[in-house]
C-alpha cells in the first residue's frame, strides 16, 4: 500500500524521515516529498512561517501534486502540521485516498470521499493551530462525507508533540497517535 507523508513548515526533518522509515519497516511503500527543495528552518514558528513564505504556497503544493502523481490513486496521506494544510489543498483531487491522518492540525474532509474512509485528527489541547471551530469542522465534514473519523485531543502536549527533538514532544501522546495511525493503516491494507 502507498502512503504519502507531508512534512511540517520546518521542512523535511528527521521526525518525518523516521516516520517514513517506520512505515517502510512495516511493508508500506512510502513517498516522502521534500516540499521545500532541501531547505529547513529551526523549530521556531517564525522561522517556519518565513521559510514557507519565501518558498511560496504554489511551489509547495505543486511539489505535493508532483509526488502524488507517482503513487496509486488510493494512497493514504499523512500530514505533519503544515503537511495537513497541504492535504487540505490536494484532498479534493485525491478523493480515493484509502485513509488520511492529520497530525497537529485539522483539515476539512471533502465531499466525495469514499464512504467509510477512515480519517484521523490528533492535536494538542489548546493548540492555536487546532482551534475548536476547526476541530468541529473536521468532525462535521467527516460525518457529512460519510468518513469514519477518529479525533484525539492530547492534554499536556505541545503543538508538535510527535517530534522527540522538539520542546513540544509528549511521549505518551506520540505513542497514542502512532498506535491509532498504524491501526488505521492496517485496517485499509
Amino acid at each position: 500500500m502507498d502512503v504519502v507523508v507531508f512534512h511540517s513548515m520546518w521542512g523535511l526533518r528527521p521526525v518525518e524521515v523516521a516516520a517514513a522509515d517506520r512505515l517502510r519497516s512495516l511493508g508500506y511503500q512510502v513517498s516522502l516529498p521534500d516540499l521545500f527543495g532541501g531547505r529547513t528552518a529551526p523549530g521556531e514558528l517564525e522561522a517556519g512561517f518565513a521559510l514557507m513564505a519565501e518558498i511560496g504556497w504554489s511551489t509547495i503544493t505543486g511539489r505535493a501534486y508532483d509526488a502524488l502523481s507517482r503513487v496509486s490513486d488510493d494512497a493514504a496521506m499523512i500530514g505533519f502540521s503544515m503537511g495537513v494544510g497541504v492535504i487540505s489543498q490536494v484532498w479534493s483531487d485525491r478523493l480515493g485516498a484509502a485513509a488520511v491522518a492529520c497530525l497537529h492540525a485539522p483539515a476539512s474532509v471533502p465531499a466525495g470521499v469514499w464512504p467509510g474512509t477512515p480519517v484521523q485528527l490528533h492535536y494538542a489541547a489548546g493548540d492555536r493551530f487546532a482551534p475548536p471551530e476547526q476541530v468541529a469542522e473536521f468532525r462535521r465534514s467527516a460525518a457529512a462525507a460519510g468518513a469514519v473519523a477518529l479525533v484525539r485531543e492530547y492534554e499536556e502536549a505541545g503543538h508538535y508533540f510527535t517530534d522527540e527533538s522538539h520542546p513540544d514532544y509528549a511521549p505518551a501522546a506520540a505513542v497514542a497517535a502512532w498506535t491509532d495511525l498504524l491501526n488505521m493503516l492496517q485496517s485499509v491494507r
